[in-house]
């Protein structure tokens, strides 16, 4: 199935313009949620301040990332993008949530492949796709943080290529039919995207544009 879905989204780029949504966050900002929407039952006891981390919303209010991309779709586009921007191991440490990456780039790309086959399923002439969206992380490769030790790295290549590639894991399983590097500020962290990118097509002997 995504095999064709893929056929079909490069024949459909071959003759025409593909739509992509818009921002998640600041339309999440919208809604006003509160520390307890954020938290739901399963974090209610976490000793850290939750409100905020959006991608944690895929898992604990589904439903308003569900209805952000119905907006979206009913708005003309044709490409969801996962709310995942930091649905990774270094950026959800700040939370005590990094063993979760799996979990919530999974579930977002779920949300989003059930809200583009709805959409697909109400008018089949105009197919809607997935891209799962691997962000930058909240380290940098190539710079230190600490201006008194220029040579110091918060993170390494090898470390960044493993939190990427957890992520490009529950994205695929999830249902992505593409994957969209966003606003990676680090050259050499889009390097390490990059290679676990194509470690993961090499393992699973299929690609995704």
């Amino acid at each position: 199935m995504q095999t064709d879905r893929t056929a079909e989204l490069r024949g459909l780029l071959e003759r025409r313009i593909l739509i992509l949504d818009g921002a998640m966050g600041t339309t999440i900002q919208g809604y006003r949620l509160s520390e307890s929407d954020f938290r739901g039952r399963r974090f209610a006891q976490s000793p850290r301040e939750l409100k905020g981390n959006n991608d944690l919303l895929s898992l604990t209010r589904p439903e308003v990332i569900g209805e952000i991309h119905a907006q979206y779709l009913d708005a003309g586009a044709d490409i969801l993008s996962t709310n995942t921007f930091n649905s990774n191991a270094p950026s959800q440490a700040d939370y005590g949530l990094e063993g979760l990456a799996y979990e919530l780039n999974h579930a977002a790309a779920a949300i989003a492949r059930e809200a583009a086959d709805r959409a697909s399923d109400a008018d089949p002439r105009r197919p809607r796709f997935v891209a799962g969206v691997l962000g930058p992380t909240n380290k940098t490769a190539s710079i230190s943080p600490d201006v008194n030790d220029p040579g110091f790295r918060s993170i390494r290549f090898d470390e960044l290529v493993k939190s990427y590639g957890e992520a490009l894991e529950g994205l695929a399983d999830g249902g992505a039919d593409l994957i969209l590097l966003e606003t990676i500020f680090d050259t050499l962290n889009a390097k390490a995207a990059l290679f676990a990118i194509e470690t993961l097509f090499e393992q699973r002997g299929r690609r995704l544009p």
